[in-house]
Order: C-alpha cells, then sequence, then structure tokens
C-alpha cells in the first residue's frame, strides 16, 4: 500500500461525494493471516474475514493485544507472516493514528488544510471551504491563522483529524480517537460517521462512542484469539453475562459427585476461579453499572446548558477518569468471564 493510497493528495476540491459514490466498491479480504513480533508468540493465527462495503466496525481488547498492529497489517504498513490481504483497488484510506501528528510548526492552521484542499464537496450540491470546514471543527477564525506551534495538544489532535477527514477517504481507520479529543469534537466525529457510506474500522476503549457508532465487533481477546461479533459493545457484554452464567449453571448440572473418581480429563481441564477471584467478579459488576449510571448523569449534566466554566471543566475531567475505569474494569471483567 503506498503513501498516497493512505495520505490522498492535494486538490482544489476535495469530493466527499466521490468516496460516498466508491463506497459500493470498497472491501477488505483476509485469507489465513498470521503475525508475530517474534519466533513462537503469534497475536494471530489463520485469521480470516472480509471487511464489506459500508461495514462499521470496532476493534475491542485491552490493551498490547494487537489492535493497532492488526490496523498496519490491514494498510500494508506491516507485512503477514503468511496469508493473504486483498484490499479493492478503489479503497483510499484516511488513517487517524496515535503517531500522525506531524505538522510543520512555521505553518498556520488554515494553510495546512488548503494545502490538501480549498474547498469541500459534502455531496448534496453543498460546499465548504477549508475554513468553513475548520470552523465546523471548532477552528475559530482567529485560531485558523494562527501558527501550529501555538496550538494546544487537543487543539493539534483535531487539525490532525481534519486534515484525514479531508483526504476523501472511503475507508475510515480511527484508532483510539476518543483518547485525546473532547467531547464536543467527539459529538461532531459521531455526526460525521453516522453520514458516512464508506467503510469504518474504530479501535477505542470508549464503550459509549463505540455504541453509538458501530454495530459489529471483532474482539481480540489475546493469545492470538480473535472473536467476530454482530452487536454493539453493550450488546456484547450483555450477551457475555448471559453465556457465562448459561454455562456456569450447566457446569455445575454436570459437575460429578464428589465420591466420584476424577478423570484425566478432569485434572487437564482449564483453571476455575477461585474463591476470591469470583467474589471480584460479582463486585466488578456492581461496579460497573455504579460507573456506567454516573457517567450517564454527567453526560445530562453536560447537555443541560446550564453549568459554569468551573463545573464543565469539572465534569468533563470526571468523565474522561470514569470512561478510563469502566473499560478497566471492564476488560477485567471479560477475562475473569472467559475462565
Amino acid at each position: 500500500m503506498t503513501e498516497r493510497a493512505i495520505q490522498g493528495e492535494r486538490t482544489s476540491c476535495a469530493r466527499l461525494a466521490d468516496a460516498k459514490a466508491r463506497a459500493s466498491e470498497c472491501a477488505i479480504r483476509y485469507e489465513d493471516l498470521s503475525f508475530s513480533y517474534r519466533a513462537g508468540a503469534p497475536f494471530m493465527e489463520g485469521l480470516s474475514a472480509a471487511i464489506p462495503a459500508g461495514a462499521v466496525t470496532s476493534i475491542v481488547g485491552p490493551n498490547g493485544c494487537g489492535k493497532s498492529t492488526f490496523l498496519k497489517l490491514l494498510t500494508g504498513i506491516e507485512r503477514p507472516d503468511s496469508g493473504t490481504i486483498e484490499v479493492g483497488e478503489t479503497v483510499r484510506f484516511g488513517y487517524y493514528s496515535q503517531q500522525g501528528l506531524e505538522f510543520d510548526e512555521g505553518k498556520r492552521v488554515i494553510d495546512v488544510v488548503t494545502e490538501i484542499a480549498e474547498q469541500i464537496d459534502l455531496g448534496d450540491g453543498r460546499r465548504m471551504s477549508a475554513s468553513q470546514f475548520l470552523q465546523h471543527f471548532l477552528f475559530t477564525p482567529e485560531t485558523q491563522y494562527s501558527f501550529v506551534a501555538r496550538l494546544s495538544g487537543g487543539e493539534r489532535r483535531r487539525l490532525y483529524l481534519c486534515t484525514v477527514l479531508m483526504r476523501n477517504p472511503n475507508f475510515l481507520i480511527l484508532d483510539e480517537p476518543t483518547n485525546d479529543l473532547d467531547i464536543v469534537t467527539l459529538g461532531i466525529l459521531e455526526e460525521y460517521l453516522r453520514a458516512f457510506k464508506g467503510c469504518v474500522i474504530v479501535v477505542s476503549h470508549d464503550r459509549y462512542f463505540v455504541d453509538k457508532v458501530a454495530d459489529h465487533l471483532l474482539v481480540f481477546c489475546g493469545g492470538g484469539e480473535i472473536k467476530d461479533f454482530t452487536g454493539t459493545y453493550s450488546e456484547y457484554v450483555a450477551w457475555k453475562r448471559e453465556y457465562e452464567a448459561a454455562r456456569h449453571a450447566q457446569e455445575a448440572q454436570a459437575r460429578p459427585k464428589p465420591q466420584a473418581v476424577r478423570t484425566q480429563a478432569a485434572e487437564t481441564a482449564p483453571r476455575k476461579l477461585s474463591y476470591n477471584e469470583k467474589r471480584e467478579l460479582e463486585t466488578l459488576e456492581r461496579e460497573i453499572l455504579a460507573l456506567e449510571a454516573e457517567k450517564a448523569a454527567l453526560e445530562e449534566s453536560l447537555s443541560s446548558g446550564s453549568l459554569g466554566v468551573d463545573e464543565l471543566t469539572a465534569q468533563s475531567q470526571r468523565i474522561v477518569e470514569l470512561i478510563g475505569l469502566i473499560d478497566e474494569k471492564t476488560m477485567r471483567w471479560l477475562l475473569l468471564s472467559e475462565r
């Protein structure tokens, strides 16, 4: 995959309509895909699937399980040890990555985007100038003429997002966009993704963001295990709880009486949860529900429009903390429930 295919090229008018028109041809298929960073320790092995046109897929899983590497394999940045990856001829990637913040510090914000496109065709008879597009993503006219060197970290992320979206992609890959973007920008991104007709892959720990934009999951469980699930993140967690409860009930019914002789299969069975781990699993379920309720209440408060600046800042920071806590506890719950 060439750099041009990933990053696009400058044009006087970036036609988002063209991206939508080409979406019907947009697809990736991978067969028997295997990859490892060192011999004998694959993080994926024999993976086969296809990403259909218009699919909005979210990749979820704990840190270090290979989510970002999988994206690099799809875009050709990394090469698989074995297997094939077929990318549609008309696919043009828009790749928002964690390592993508590379700007000329001496340029003005408006110059960064006009070098990509001076106008954006929205595909329904409407056009936006580069300045209007920046303003849509919360860059005031004054900020647009500021030098990149003066931007905050959050503003740099927003500018980077704009440059990705303006490059006329028909296949968006968003690697952890919820890590650094503020709540208002995430709302604008959600709106954009709902209208986008191409393919989308999102990597995020934010369960609420994933629920709003994706209806299909690739769950990276670690140890090379990847599960395919049709539904939202919340539906997956609910299904997982029901599945584990049914499995535990079935195991309890099939459990031999104490005097029965243990079989060789029983001796080699996977380790069951200890008493303390069972207690932890129950506690995690209660804690996750409480944290989710607190986050929902804060989101309602933030949307009320009645908060002062200090309250707005404090509640926004608390939501970021809650997202991290919910993710951490959910990943631990999933790990324990796998046993």
